[in-house]
């Protein structure tokens, strides 16, 4: 039988490498360092498509894991998860356009869709790895 176990550390790992080249092209793009922020935000998709690939290969093969934490824990890790599954499915379309945008030399709308893409995609990255580590290390059953 395979193991899969790697893949949840492999996951959050690749979302946090994510949230700081976002968080670094931002400040860069901030200073006018167009050329750095442009390979930091390639750089973050790619990671980003890779945490994709890695998150369905491994749900397709393990299935939900479900959460071993009681009382306050429960509804916490819940709100983080709903919030975090909406926006994931939302940021989908909206990297690909502000991408797309970019790419096309078309600055001025690209930066008006990144005003919104930029903190979806890094509260996405961010609460991900928070997912993670109540899953997998905080709240595991004994």
């Amino acid at each position: 039988m395979a193991d899969y176990s790697v893949f949840p550390a492999i996951n959050a790992t690749l979302n946090g490498t994510s949230a700081v080249l976002l968080v670094t092209a931002h400040h860069m793009i901030k200073r006018g360092r167009v050329a750095t922020h442009r390979a930091l935000m390639l750089a973050a998709v790619g990671t980003s498509t890779l945490f994709l690939i890695s998150y369905l290969y491994y749900h397709a093969h393990v299935g939900s894991v479900r959460f071993q934490g009681h009382g306050w824990s429960r509804p916490l890790y819940f709100s983080i998860l709903i919030s975090h599954t909406i926006l994931a499915a939302t940021i989908v379309p909206l990297v690909i356009i502000t991408l797309t945008l970019a790419l096309k030399g078309r600055f001025q709308r690209h930066r008006a869709i990144a005003r919104w893409t930029y903190p979806i995609w890094l509260y996405v990255s961010v609460t991900g790895v928070v997912i993670y580590v109540m899953l997998y290390h905080v709240f595991r059953a004994a």
